[in-house]
């Protein structure tokens, strides 16, 4: 299996941005897959921040390579969507970071659903930076720098309680007791406004599906069961689906978005 192209370098520092030392897997990246040297330009960006264009200026073996870039004067900004997750199983988790990330998503919130497994939060995933790589990778593969936001929860309950209560859009993806697809939401509805995107959470089971608490736990709090079809979905199936969804409701698919500060 090749190395995937990265269409974007980040970096962790604007130091960086002047060195990167000859040991730094991102060099192997750049003079392997890249199969870049001296006077070739890539693109670069910093985690949250600007991206910028590097040039090349030196590469000097072993010492790495001197770099030069011109920043753009604004920095990409998180779409205006929030994903609660029941935390799945470690490779299912690997490609929903990835592709959370990708989508620029503002933040994902995995939370141990009724119906999961526990022992899922013991994985290397989440005990070492796998899971920060992970979403390093997909922003990279996205020509993003947005990072999206992660949490982990007890429960879904307490999932909801510490999400932020200005996302008043909200949704969960139930096959089995919606009512309506997710493809039908009226984007009048979610309180468009000039030049401003509401923001919608969107809520996607365990690998088993929700529990009749969870159900009412999501009632609760005002989520709506939405459903994608008449197909069950993976989990990592049902996030890029629904997550697309929603973002074109939200519009985030139709020019970039406004930040509101």
């Amino acid at each position: 299996m090749g190395e995937n192209l990265l269409n974007l370098i980040l970096l962790h520092s604007h130091e960086e941005a002047a060195h990167l030392p000859g040991g730094d897997p991102r060099v192997r990246h750049i003079r392997e897959v890249l199969r870049m040297g001296q006077g070739d330009a890539f693109y670069v960006g910093l985690p949250n921040g600007p991206r910028g264009r590097a040039i090349i200026l030196a590469d000097e073996g072993a010492e790495g390579l001197w770099l030069k870039v011109e920043w753009e004067p604004s920095a990409p900004v998180s779409q205006p969507l929030v994903l609660l997750v029941g935390l799945p199983r470690p490779q299912t988790a690997r490609r929903v970071l990835h592709d959370a990330a990708s989508l620029g998503v503002r933040a994902v919130h995995f939370f141990q659903a009724q119906k999961g497994e526990p022992s899922y939060a013991e994985s290397r995933l989440w005990q070492t930076d796998e899971w920060q790589q992970r979403l390093h990778e997909g922003a990279a593969q996205a020509f993003s720098t947005i990072i999206p936001e992660v949490t982990h929860a007890a429960s879904l309950a307490e999932c909801i309680e510490n999400m932020d209560t200005s996302v008043r859009s909200r949704y969960a993806l139930d096959i089995y007791e919606s009512t309506s697809p997710l493809a039908a939401i009226d984007p009048v509805e979610l309180g468009h406004s000039a030049g401003r995107r509401p923001s919608l959470a969107l809520a996607i089971g365990a690998e088993r599906g929700w529990s009749a608490d969870e159900r009412d736990t999501l009632r609760g709090a005002d989520f709506e069961l939405v459903h994608l079809g008449e197909r069950v979905l993976r989990t990592e199936a049902a996030v890029i689906a629904g997550a697309t969804l929603a973002l074109a409701a939200l519009g985030a698919l139709d020019q970039p978005y406004i930040s509101e500060d």
